[in-house]
């Protein structure tokens, strides 16, 4: 990580900060992190020890005298008072007293209100009239004579937020790192640990950014509690406002009809709703009517007049159920509120992100390494919506003709807000395309999929998600929870491929009935295990290719760690479920260590023969330097060649993690398995 680290400070000097000063500093204090990283950037932005030592102290006594605590708000008056002035931080919104004929401010946290500004400000910083806006601000008092005249005076106010960007400097910068470096480096901006992550997971988060970077972008995202959902839209950005989606009316939103004001829309980049699930929420059937119009449109109005804008939304929420029973019993969406749970409102959402297969958010998933000021990041976000990689995709790919207008803007617009998120230079090859091109048409297909089953009307024409590729191969694309389960409503069955229809023929999925499982043979074709799905075990892979074989090889470079052993004690234990009591068999590991590991490896391959030995499975074991390949030879002619391995499964969290124990709820690693047929 200090070669990493090294790496981001060289290129991105002045521009990133080590990500536990953010935590060390903030305490309980109801600061955003992008206020707390615009004050660390001013002062720790380097990988000078002291320099930062400094900066931290400098941070911690500004946030001391400045900021306002709203316990503390009454010492920070009798400051401003005893002193004249004295700047402060705290969020200030602004509204028009028309009877007046003034601009008026409101201190968040202060709890000050009505207190008269310039027009100037608004005029300079017209978000202030949204909600509230974090500013730096000098406050004056100054007694006057006049009658009910307030002694508070607004002297000088700046909103916090990075002043701008050179976006050709940034875009020259990323060509520094390679994909997995640069998506490390957002993980860790948004104050994520990379290493907890897989690469699908880390997408799924990074996902959570395009709504800043793509213009009208429309996210919904619901899942378990606890995995940050609405975190980011309401702590990382000055251009986002996270609202409570039960506080949302027409004039708050839009346009208010008795002042002209515009809404939030016409100021914010995103507008995320907060806890937006619940089915008995009461909600306004003509705001949902107005936010089909503008999702789809862009547009709103008022009148005989129309307005353009173009905040995206998102719509963050909790699920009440597993993802198999919402499949089985109902459906995805089958969470949100009545007015919501709209065939012509959903229709218009260009992705919905899984978050059932985000993970909860522990103490060690944090970072405590270098990632942008969170404000500088917002500000190139904001320079990259003015940018369109919606076609880009067309360099290597065709969508398939039978997908509809809206469903190609969808996947187009989470395939550009993609690029300007993780190629924000404009530059990917084939196999980086298709990625992303794959996770947009799944988000798409995840609405499409639960608007037919909430919907008939949606079953006149059952689109092909798929698309073909430059040498005229046709791939499709399923999502993972179908892929894992099944949808009964749908009449598709669980197991299959990852989509692609040249990668060989789908092994079929073992029946939990003994009977069929009598039944099934052994095929020769292959597996493409997807990154994150579940429901994948040692069993459904191997066992029906295991019965009858007496010898056993197991050729596999990496069974070295705690969790490698514990893998390959798994498989030995299918092997011992499989044969008879009578019966033995032998099974030979061909490995490969070093120094570092060697005795504890010799040690437990020790334990594991003594422990075999008495149920009738024979083990053994030799290093092997030279071996690269991985794969499981039988003497019943089968052959298994294994991408990883048997390394397939991700980290648990421990023994206390049911999927410590259970091998089909742990989620996988992306590989393929193929099974071949010798002699």
């Amino acid at each position: 990580m200090d070669a990493f680290n090294n790496k981001i400070n060289e290129h991105f000097a002045g521009r990133v900060v080590r990500k536990d000063l953010t935590s060390l500093i903030k305490g309980n204090a109801s600061i955003p992190t992008y206020v707390l990283e615009y004050l660390l950037g001013q002062y720790c932005a380097t990988d000078d020890e002291e320099t930062i030592k400094e900066g931290v102290e400098t941070v911690k006594s500004i946030i001391t005298k400045h900021f306002v605590h709203r316990d503390e708000a009454q010492i920070i008056k009798s400051t401003v008072r005893e002193r004249g002035a004295h700047r402060i931080i705290d969020k200030v919104a602004v509204k028009l007293n028309d009877k007046k004929d003034q601009y008026e401010a409101y201190f968040g946290n202060l709890g000050l209100k009505q207190i008269p500004i310039n027009d100037s400000f608004i005029k300079k910083h017209p978000k202030l009239l949204t909600g509230g806006v974090w500013c730096i601000a000098t406050l004056g008092y100054q007694v006057s004579e006049e009658r009910d005249s307030l002694p508070w005076t607004v002297e000088k106010l700046k909103p916090i937020q990075v002043s701008g960007v050179d976006l050709s400097e940034f875009k020259e910068a990323r060509k520094q790192f390679t994909k997995e470096e640069w998506m490390d480096l957002l993980m860790q901006s948004i104050g994520l640990n990379p290493e907890g992550f897989s690469n699908r997971s880390k997408l799924l988060q990074l996902t959570r950014l395009v709504p800043f970077a793509e213009k009208n972008y429309n996210l919904i995202e619901l899942g378990p509690k606890g995995t940050g959902k609405s975190h980011l839209y309401s702590e990382l950005s000055p251009h986002g406002i996270l609202i409570s989606g039960g506080e949302v009316t027409k004039a708050k939103l839009f346009i208010n009809n008795n002042t002209g004001e515009i809404g939030l829309v016409g100021y914010w980049d995103v507008v995320a709703y907060d806890e937006f699930a619940g089915k008995k929420k009461r909600t306004d059937r003509a705001l949902v009517d107005i936010l089909k119009n503008y999702m789809a449109n862009k547009s709103f109005s008022r009148g005989t007049q129309v307005f353009q804008a173009e905040a995206s939304m998102v719509y963050v929420g909790n699920t009440n159920h597993s993802v198999p029973y919402m499949l089985r019993h109902a459906d995805l969406f089958e969470a949100l509120p009545e007015e919501y749970y709209d065939s012509a409102f959903l229709d218009r959402v260009h992705c919905y992100l899984p978050g059932w297969e985000v993970q909860k958010l522990r103490n060690e998933m944090f970072t405590s390494d270098y990632g942008f000021i969170v404000d500088y990041l917002a500000e190139v976000m904001k320079e990259l919506r003015k940018e369109d990689y919606m076609k880009s995709y067309e360099q290597f790919f065709e969508l398939s003709d039978s997908i509809t207008t809206r469903d190609k803007t969808a996947i187009e617009k989470t395939f550009s807000g993609l690029v300007k998120v993780i190629y924000p230079h404009g530059e990917f090859d084939e196999k980086e395309g298709k990625e992303l091109l794959d996770f947009a048409i799944e988000c798409r297909k995840r609405v499409k999929d639960q608007l037919r089953k909430m919907d008939e009307t949606f079953n006149d024409d059952i689109i092909k998600f798929q698309y073909e590729t430059s040498d005229g191969k046709v791939h499709k694309t399923e999502t993972l929870e179908v892929i894992e389960y099944g949808d009964f409503k749908l009449d598709i069955p669980a197991g299959g491929d990852a989509g692609d229809s040249e990668d060989g023929e789908n092994i079929p999925a073992q029946s939990t009935n003994e009977e069929k499982e009598e039944t099934v043979q052994p095929e020769a074709g292959q597996k493409i295990i997807r990154e994150n799905q579940t429901g994948i075990s040692y069993k459904k892979l191997f066992g029906i290719y295991l019965k009858g074989a007496s010898e056993i090889e197991v050729v596999d470079p990496y069974i070295r760690l705690p969790y490698q052993l514990k893998n390959f004690m798994e498989f030995a234990r299918l092997v011992a479920d499989l044969k008879q009591p009578e019966e033995e068999v032998s099974i030979h590991l061909k490995t490969n260590n070093n120094e570092d590991y060697i005795e504890n490896a010799k040690e437990a391959f020790s334990d594991m023969m003594d422990s075999l030995d008495p149920i009738g499975v024979q083990f053994t074991y030799e290093f092997d330097e030279e071996i690269h390949d991985r794969s499981i030879q039988l003497d019943n002619g089968w052959k298994i060649i294994l991408g990883r391995g048997l390394d397939i499964f991700q980290k648990t969290n421990g023994w206390y993690d049911i999927a410590d124990h259970y091998q089909e709820v742990r989620k996988c690693k992306g590989c393929e398995i193929t099974y071949l047929k010798e002699g």
